[in-house]
């Protein structure tokens, strides 16, 4: 059965539990990294009971479940419809597109998303979290049956980007990594082997101001998450609690223009020319998030089954 752990801030100190309908059972225990948790304290957060639930979650300070020390490995270009939204061919995608954002740029899913002064293109990317359950540390072999091996639970991700750094400047982890750049939870949610089948049934929305922006099932990823362990163990060392963003569907605010358009910007314009007029004319597009935009994510299977909850955050400007 599905455990929604969730990390809230107690006084001075961040703690651990499980949610309990709206109400939250409190680990003794107070285990400093996600890792940590994952490694030694399982078997506590499995003892906990709803008579346990004692907290109101409303009136906890909700942390990210992925503390600070982990690795936030994402994946570029990994649903067809945000491949076409981008310009490109799904059926030429031969490879699986892989960049790091910083740690730091994780918050809480009720925190503020902090627009920098100089940004202008701020974007939001609703995303799969998957939470390492294991250090791997070599090459493995992931398969569509055997991920509760490798993998601890899933939560939700928002891959906030600042379109006016990570494109022009070609910089995707600076694009991607500001303080506040990666809302994650409210909760990870640890699956048992048979729930791991069920990855693909969750849905992902994502809404600004109440209008819904992004909707698609996870299932329509093109590099699943048994391939990309696979591929990732080949090359990078991966630590229980690291974090794993697998992309985004469409509904971004930033789509590429025409083919006509293509065209004329590759051969007819200078690189600075063509980045000063995408951002002349994203200034206008009105998808963008502003200061005062309230952005909703939420993940779950339509049956309720697996319940990743809702993240609620308010944009504010520096």
């Amino acid at each position: 059965m599905a455990i929604s752990v969730i990390r809230f801030q107690d006084n001075a100190t961040a703690r651990w539990g499980i949610l309990f309908g709206d109400k939250v059972a409190m680990l003794d225990d107070a285990y400093p990294t996600t890792g940590d948790l994952l490694r030694h304290g399982q078997d506590n957060l499995r003892r906990l009971t709803p008579a346990d639930a004692t907290l109101p979650l409303a009136q906890l300070h909700i942390l990210s479940p992925v503390t600070g020390n982990q690795q936030v490995l994402c994946q570029g270009i990994n649903y067809g419809s945000h491949v076409r939204e981008s310009g490109m061919d799904p059926d030429k995608i031969g490879f699986n597109t892989i960049f790091t954002k910083a740690s730091s740029s994780m918050c809480g899913a009720q925190d503020n998303i902090i627009r920098p002064a100089h940004v202008r293109l701020l974007d939001y990317e609703i995303e799969l979290g998957l939470v390492l359950g294991c250090d791997l540390t070599g090459p493995i072999k992931a398969e569509p049956d055997n991920l509760h091996k490798f993998l601890a639970g899933v939560t939700i991700v928002n891959d906030i980007s600042a379109r006016d750094v990570q494109l022009p400047q070609t910089q995707f982890y600076k694009g991607k990594s500001y303080r506040s750049f990666c809302p994650t939870g409210p909760v990870l949610v640890l699956l048992d082997a048979a729930e791991w089948r069920r990855w693909g049934e969750l849905r992902m929305q994502l809404s600004v101001n109440g209008v819904v922006r992004q909707d698609a099932h996870c299932g329509e990823m093109l590099f699943p998450p048994h391939k990309t362990l696979t591929e990732l163990s080949q090359v990078h060392d991966l630590f229980a609690g690291d974090l794993i963003a697998t992309g985004t569907p469409a509904g971004c605010a930033a789509v590429a223009p025409g083919k006509a358009v293509m065209f004329i910007m590759r051969h007819f314009m200078t690189d600075s020319t063509k980045w000063r007029l995408f951002t002349k004319k994203g200034a206008r597009n009105p998808r963008y998030l502003q200061p005062g935009d309230e952005v909703v994510a939420a993940i779950s299977t339509e049956d309720s089954a697996i319940d990743l909850g809702a993240q609620r955050n308010r944009v504010v400007a520096r």
